[in-house]
């Protein structure tokens, strides 16, 4: 069977699908980035290659925050944003969408969409609060496995507020609920309820919200953010069935995309996961701006430098 590969680097997960002609997922996976994703990416390559055997990759795409990265190790044929990636992948499997509400481990974004066209966007990559990385945290400071977290919610019997504007508060201001006796189950609502707070007044701030509303990343798992959302919206947030993969089934969608215009693919193949790559840096003395140069080798080789405002050393690897 012939099928696309789509890859999504982020700074909490790495995510990749096997996507057949006709869009089904052969084969999906996650894994943890935790600061090293390159191995995040061989680890995710052997275990899509073990969901998908007798498959031939013909097309390969990546997105995420370490897209040009994952790009350059995988021979990707398309390198695009997660924007394009969340709003291709969407637009196809709900045609009636027009707001995605993308949380994920360290960041968050909207897309707004008319008639399956991106026309609005906005993220918030500088603060961790409402993000998946602030739930675990809190998950693991009261003792809760995280995906049990949102149930605890639901179970809530009153509403609290917590200040959600800010990790450091907003742990302090649990806190305190705690000590003044509110139950676990009634802080933890009050603290979905800050995360959607949070997210509506910067992220989505000024954003034309209309239904279909679609909830996507990993803080989407949360029944509880869910809910939150929901109240907050007075509207039925819907969560997609590969919520967590939108982003890299887009990427292979893309992929699809580009390689149909006849070309052949850069894909490098799945034993790249047995591939060494180092990623070194160095600081440009040539002129004033003193740019800093990243440079990627595949097996000692120069593959890919960036970073250089002129072009100078990235021009020379191409």
């Amino acid at each position: 069977m012939e099928a696309y590969l789509g890859i999504d680097v982020g700074s909490i997960s790495t995510k990749g699908v096997v996507l057949s002609k006709d869009y089904k997922v052969i084969a999906s996976a996650y894994h943890r980035t935790q600061g090293k994703p390159v191995e995040a990416i061989k680890g995710l390559l052997k275990e899509l290659q073990n969901q998908s055997n007798h498959t031939k990759i013909i097309g390969a795409g990546t997105t995420g925050s370490a897209r040009r990265l994952a790009g350059v190790m995988l021979g990707a044929d398309i390198v695009k944003n997660e924007i394009i990636a969340h709003a291709v992948a969407s637009s196809y499997y709900y045609p009636d969408v027009r707001t995605i509400i993308e949380v994920g481990g360290q960041d968050s974004k909207i897309i707004i969409l008319r008639d399956g066209i991106p026309i609005d966007f906005a993220m918030n990559n500088v603060c961790a609060a409402g993000t998946g990385s602030f739930l675990e945290h809190q998950a693991t400071r009261l003792g809760i496995p995280i995906e049990e977290f949102g149930k605890y919610a639901l179970n809530a019997k009153f509403g609290v507020t917590i200040a959600g504007r800010c990790t450091v508060f907003a742990e302090s201001d649990m806190v305190h609920k705690a000590q003044m006796g509110i139950t676990t189950e009634d802080i933890i609502r009050g603290l979905c309820d800050a995360i959607v707070r949070n997210y509506l007044n910067t992220v989505a701030k000024g954003k034309d919200i209309k239904p279909l509303i679609l909830f996507q990343g990993g803080v989407a798992a949360n029944i509880g953010v869910k809910t939150a959302f929901e109240r907050a919206l007075e509207q039925q947030v819907v969560i997609p069935e590969n919520f967590l993969v939108m982003g890299a089934i887009g990427a292979a969608m893309l992929a699809q995309e580009y390689i149909n215009d006849s070309k052949i693919t850069k894909f490098a193949g799945f034993e790249t996961a047995n591939t060494k790559f180092i990623t070194k840096a160095f600081e440009c003395k040539d002129c004033p701006n003193s740019c800093e140069v990243i440079e990627t080798f595949r097996q000692d080789q120069i593959i890919d430098r960036y970073g250089d405002r002129c072009g100078k050393w990235s021009e020379e690897v191409k």
